[in-house]
This record gives C-alpha cells, structure tokens and sequence, in this order.
C-alpha cells in the first residue's frame, strides 16, 4: 500500500509460535545494538545515526567488548567500501539480519551508496526501526531526498524507496525472502553484497546452508560476507554457548563454527567460487597502528589476554562469486 513516509500506518500482527521461539534471538539484536551505541558514545568510531534509534546503556561495556566491536564494525565496513569501489556503486547490498544498522545512511554521507539498499530481519524488529525513521527527521530526510515518488510503498513490516528498502521477513523462508525481495525491486543482474553478522549461527547448519546456496544462485556476481563466532569447541566456545542457552538463546548452527576452515568450507560447498578468513585478533592486529594508538587512548585494557581470548572466538569470512572482470576476486582485509 501506498502512503507518505510522514504518515505511516503500522499495523499489528498476531504472535506466533515461532516469534516466541526466537525470542531469544531478537535478543541478541538488542545486546549487539546498544553495545555499538556505547561504543559510538565513547568516541570508538563517529556514527551521528546510531543515536536516533537505539538508547544508550545506563552500565559501562568492558574495554575489550568495545575493542571487539570496533574491529567488527571496521572489517566489515572496510570490505563493504572495497566492493563499492570495485562496482563503481553500480550494485545492490542486502543486509540480511540488519537489525537496527546504520550503514545505508553512513554510505550517503560517504557518497558511496549503491544503486539500492536493502535490509531485512524479523517483522518484530522492523516495525520498531520503522517507527524511529518515521518519527526522526535525521532518518527520513535522507531516504526522501533519494526517492523520486510523492509517496513510498511503506506498511507495519516494509518499507521500500528508490534507494532503501526495509523488508520484516523470515531468513529461513526462502521463498517469502525472495518474493519479498523482488516486490522492493531487487535485481538480480546487479552486482550484489550481502552481509550477514552473527546471524547464520542462529539457523540450523541446513537452514543456513539454504540461504548462502540461494544467495549463489541468485546473483551471478555477488559477494558474501558473514561475521560470527568461530573455534567454539574449545572451553571459552562452550561457556559462551552455556550464557547463551541460560538466555533461552540456542547457537543452532555452532557446528559450523569449528574452525575457519569449517566456515570456509561452508561457503565452497554452497556455490560460492572464493571463500576466505580470518579470526578478529588477525584482523585487529591489521588495524591501522594510528587508529588503535586512537582507540586504545580512549580508557585502559587491564588484561590484553581478555582481548585475546575474545576476539579468537569471532571470524570475518567473505566469499565471491562471479565479477572476474570487476577483480571482486581481489578483495581481501
């Protein structure tokens, strides 16, 4: 349905028993929110959108847990830039379990947006970051300023502009992603990124093997890049994997997260031509010297062995396929 971006309608949808099973789940996108925007808070990265859609914890975060983060959000937006600069931002990216991510409006200001944006995650999730676009100039001036239309396509669950596109659907039905997809205008000839940050880990091995295979399918020149946990059988991966079940959150898919070999395997096997990766204390020792001189100024890490022990257990993987003639293949941290 058609209405304004300034007069939106949302509408209600009954609970089901699958949202009370991933309850838990949305959780975690909670957590990894507010843990960015403390981090933001204390001067780790400049991100002037985070502010308008997620509150500010009232509890300090550990220095390594904002460390963490730093590296996460660095890597991946590193990569990002790269395959923006490859396609000329002649692409799409597909944020897949966004969450409540700033990165479309971080891109307009770098003049680095690709032809369009999408983001997708449960329909619970999206009707809460809807409501802080609608009710945040800062968020909706952007999105109006790119859209050639009087009005936007914009429900409860879905929002969809010339340039971004919001979508409430379930990773694990394929069909409904994809249909979803195509209606906000997805074009499969495109050059595509999709990235995906600790959100396979959540879905079955054969649910998250369906989703990297459809995304193989799907694009002929694409790029995959996924950010989760990693070494999870040792003794610090099966605490984490405890905190996480006390929290009535299970890591459905932790088997792949053996080793990185495991999680470059994972993606070989579902149709992606290159796969690499590296565990987060390799890529934060890559970090440049005068940003984590910066970073580490910013407040005292009593035990670098704290930072150590976490960042071993997280990986930044990306995986191409196609766009030989473009050098994606060339793509590395």
């Amino acid at each position: 349905m058609a209405t304004s971006l300034r007069k939106p309608t949302f509408n209600s949808c009954p609970s089901s028993s699958t949202e009370t099973d991933d309850e838990g789940v949305r959780g975690t996108c909670e957590d990894a929110s507010i843990c960015k925007r403390f981090a933001v808070s204390i001067g780790y990265w400049d991100d002037p959108y985070i502010q308008h859609i997620v509150r500010l914890p009232k509890e300090r975060k550990a220095p390594e847990i904002n460390r963490g983060y730093f590296a996460r959000v660095h890597g991946i937006s590193q990569l990002t830039k790269a395959f923006l600069r490859k396609t000329e931002c002649h692409c799409q990216i597909i944020n897949l379990g966004a969450g409540m991510d700033t990165t479309f409006w971080i891109l307009k200001d770098q003049d680095l947006l690709p032809s369009k944006y999408f983001e997708v995650d449960f329909p619970m999730i999206v009707t809460r970051k809807l409501h802080s676009i609608k009710v945040k100039p800062l968020l909706s001036k952007p999105i109006l300023e790119l859209h050639s239309e009087d009005t936007l396509q914009i429900d409860g669950h879905m929002l969809d502009s010339k340039r971004y596109a919001i979508i409430g659907a379930d990773l694990r039905d394929l069909s409904e992603l994809e249909e979803k997809l195509k209606k906000c205008n997805m074009n499969t000839q495109l050059p595509t990124l999709l990235i995906t940050e600790c959100v396979l880990v959540y879905m079955t091995p054969e649910q998250s093997a369906n989703l990297i295979k459809w995304a193989a399918n799907t694009f002929g020149t694409a790029m995959f890049i996924n950010y989760e946990q990693v070494n999870m059988d040792d003794r610090f991966g099966q605490i984490m994997i405890e905190h996480l079940r006390r929290r009535q959150c299970d890591l459905a898919g932790v088997e792949t997260c053996k080793s990185l070999e495991s999680q470059k395997e994972r993606l070989l096997s579902n149709g992606w031509e290159t796969a690499s990766a590296m565990n987060m204390m390799e890529l934060y020792s890559r970090l440049p010297r005068t940003e984590v001189s910066r970073i580490e100024a910013l407040e005292f890490l009593d035990e670098m062995e704290l930072l150590e022990q976490l960042m071993k257990h997280y990986c930044l993987c990306w995986a191409t396929r196609g766009g030989s003639e473009l050098g994606l293949k060339e793509i590395t941290y």
